[in-house]
């Protein structure tokens, strides 16, 4: 009986434990994005095997989540910086920025195109998650494996903790039973990871969509945006509306 008891005691105390950790109601992640530029350009040939050589194996950068309860920001870090030897040259600042209002399922997305910013507005797009039994541990927290299919052939594989209750990500990815800390599209030869997560004393976050840029909620406005996309395409063989709208309403596919 008295064994009976301390089990009764421990297990109420792993649970408000356990119930204290998983209600994370506001923090700022920081994930760190890894291209490997170097196989990117392996099949090219119009880039000598020289420049290949002497050019960094990956092109990195860090961008921060922020989120609440029911929001989150996600952008680059201000002022950030590309390691050296990068062979895709960003001029200026880095300007892409992607707000998530889960409550509405909305989310409004800040796209640059040709030096000019444009306000998107878009829904979140649902994606067919398979959970895996693999676990990994990821910026301390406990990940369990996922994986989903995006533009009908490539895999994308996510890490996701149930600690932090809200079903977001890096890049727009949603949908997992938790926050996604990991993240890895191998056809793309990028990986988004967690290298930190601020959630202690963390108060509760303010987060507004992106406001700078010009509007594309009328047609008009919609079609301004677009011919400036594609102003350099063939215009023999135009490309359908919507593999146009697949790479405007992301960040990096």
């Amino acid at each position: 009986m008295k064994y009976l008891g301390l089990s009764i005691i421990l297990f109420f105390a792993v649970t408000i434990i356990r119930a204290q950790a998983v209600f994370i109601r506001s923090a700022k992640i920081t994930f760190e994005k890894k291209i490997n530029q170097k196989q990117q350009l392996a099949e090219n040939d119009w880039m000598s095997d020289d420049a290949k050589d002497k050019m960094s194996k990956y092109r990195t950068s860090s961008w921060n989540y922020s989120f609440n309860d029911s929001s989150s920001i996600y952008k680059v870090k201000p002022k950030e910086t590309l390691n050296d030897n990068n062979f895709f040259f960003i001029a200026g600042e880095n300007t892409n920025e992607m707000y998530t209002d889960f409550s509405k399922k909305a989310r409004v997305i800040r796209k640059p195109i040709n030096g000019e910013d444009f306000i998107l507005k878009d829904t979140i797009p649902r994606l067919q998650w398979k959970i895996m039994h693999d676990v990994r541990q990821i910026a301390g927290y406990e990940c369990r494996k996922a994986t989903t299919v995006i533009n009908d052939s490539v895999t994308v594989v996510a890490f996701y903790t149930d600690e932090i209750l809200l079903k977001g990500g890096p890049e727009g990815f949603t949908g997992l039973p938790g926050m996604i800390l990991g993240l890895a599209i191998p056809r793309y030869n990028t990986t988004w990871f967690a290298i930190k997560v601020e959630a202690k004393n963390v108060p509760i976050l303010n987060i507004a969509p992106p406001a700078k840029g010009k509007r594309t909620d009328t047609e008009k406005d919609f079609k301004k945006m677009v011919d400036l996309y594609t102003r350099y395409d063939d215009k023999k063989n135009p490309r359908k509306i919507a593999d146009i709208k697949k790479e405007l309403y992301t960040l990096i596919l």
